[in-house]
């Protein structure tokens, strides 16, 4: 039986579980192609299914409340590690997942800036669309409605069909999300 999730209610998370918390973010920093929305389903494993630090459904409440509000998009890091721990968490999941990635994308592209013109780094840069693609289709795949949602996710097709075919700002479609989440469509 899976430990109960954590709530900021529950006794505070220790030292060590920040530990954990920071070194399992640290470690993903490092597989972020294509950002940190890409590592959902392993954030899902640690922090959900692992640790009980999250609900299924807080998981899932903070990555749509991140990606709703204005900012970066690596901004659902910091909510689910306050969700997990408070302030304390946010802080250690943020420096988790910024550190590593930040510097090692300074230095590479850099690096890549200088030897643009080479072969190899051409062709890394081609290999690298088919591998963010992938990590992208697994984070849609763990935090689409279910099949059994049919309304959520007949909206979630037709949304995904306006933006790569029209030039609707994403403004209104989150309004329109919104609208029909406050009516009880969805």
């Amino acid at each position: 039986m899976a430990p109960a999730p954590h709530t900021m209610a529950d006794a505070p998370l220790t030292l060590a579980d920040l530990a954990t918390l920071f070194g399992h973010f640290l470690t993903l920093s490092l597989m972020s192609i294509g950002g940190a929305i890409t590592l959902v389903p392993d954030m899902h494993r640690r922090l959900v299914d692992d640790g009980g630090w999250l609900s299924d459904g807080d998981f899932t409440a903070a990555i749509a409340l991140a990606q709703a509000a204005p900012g970066p998009n690596v901004l659902f890091v910091a909510l689910l590690g306050w969700y997990s721990a408070g302030l304390a968490g946010a802080l250690v999941c943020m420096l988790g997942i910024m550190l590593p990635s930040t510097t090692l994308a300074l230095a590479a592209s850099r690096w890549v800036a200088n030897r643009r013109h080479w072969l190899s780094v051409q062709a890394f840069q081609a290999g690298m669309t088919p591998v963010t693609v992938g990590l992208l289709l697994a984070t849609g795949w763990l935090i689409a409605p279910s099949p059994t949602q049919a309304r959520a996710l007949l909206l979630s097709v037709a949304v995904a069909g306006l933006v790569w075919r029209t030039r609707v700002r994403l403004i209104w479609l989150v309004a329109a999300g919104a609208t029909l989440g406050a009516l009880g469509w969805v």
